[in-house]
């Protein structure tokens, strides 16, 4: 039996800064009336919302554990709206910092938190440790998988994602204006050839002497936008149907044929 309901996914996407933890939770409170009106199931803010992606020293200084101050903000807030809330954050752990994102439930309980285990280049390699595992939960009767950034651009966890039943991955990210192709072409792709919904998050504006791309986009399964930003902060929402999902996995058989012979 298919418990999938109509699931409103929001993306929220904030502008670049060195905010404090205080101001950066008052963002997210700010940016959930907006949300509650739109009537969101699921917010999702981007790749290290909490510290800034390219923060630099202070990663260390603003990292906190998975049950963090901020954390449990971030629960008691989603628990008041009935929203789930997915952020990106510097997680302290025992063994160093990693780049991770947590997933608040709307009863106020952690859903997930995923250390993203693809690191790009030194900077984050100076920073963080990688995760090993995939992450995932469910919300609505929906499988997501929960990816960061990077992480998207390599078709494997996709797929994996896919193979183990999600119907949506959502993807923090801090994408610069320099890898457009990104959002506009590897995004749409990645939902067409896994015939998943995918919401991809970014920050707006300037950090650390780049420009941010924006253009968070919310992605159907057959590759096309729902909504998508535009280089300025701001909120987009799309309802996603559960028919869409049937609709497309009974016309596009991607997951199916790419594990025949010769290929699977």
């Amino acid at each position: 039996m298919d418990t999938r309901t109509p699931l409103t996914v929001g993306v929220l996407q904030t502008p670049a800064s060195d905010d404090t933890p205080d101001e950066r939770f008052a963002v997210l409170a700010t940016a959930f009336d907006e949300a509650a009106a739109r009537q969101c199931d699921l917010l999702i803010c981007p790749e290290l919302f909490l510290s800034g992606y390219f923060a630099g020293e202070r990663l260390a200084a603003v990292a906190e554990p998975q049950d963090g101050p901020f954390a449990r903000r971030v629960l008691a807030l989603a628990a008041h709206h009935g929203c789930a809330i997915v952020y990106g954050y510097p997680e302290r752990a025992p063994d160093g910092l990693y780049n991770a994102a947590l997933c608040a439930g709307p009863d106020g309980r952690v859903l997930a938190n995923h250390r993203k285990a693809l690191l790009p280049h030194e900077y984050e390699e100076q920073h963080f440790r990688c995760g090993t595992e995939p992450t995932a939960f469910s919300l609505a009767g929906w499988r997501i998988g929960l990816v960061i950034c990077y992480e998207l651009e390599m078709p494997e966890p996709a797929r994996l994602h896919a193979r183990a039943g999600c119907d949506l991955i959502v993807a923090p990210t801090a994408l610069t204006a320099e890898w457009s192709v990104v959002a506009r072409k590897v995004v749409p792709a990645r939902a067409f050839e896994n015939t998943v919904f995918v919401a991809y998050t970014n920050h707006a504006g300037h950090e650390g002497g780049c420009q941010y791309l924006g253009e968070s986009v919310i992605v159907s399964p057959y590759g096309e936008d729902l909504a998508r930003a535009g280089s300025n902060a701001g909120l987009i929402t799309a309802t996603l149907e559960p028919d869409t999902l049937i609709a497309a996995r009974s016309r596009l058989h991607s997951l199916r044929d790419a594990g025949a012979p010769p290929y699977g």
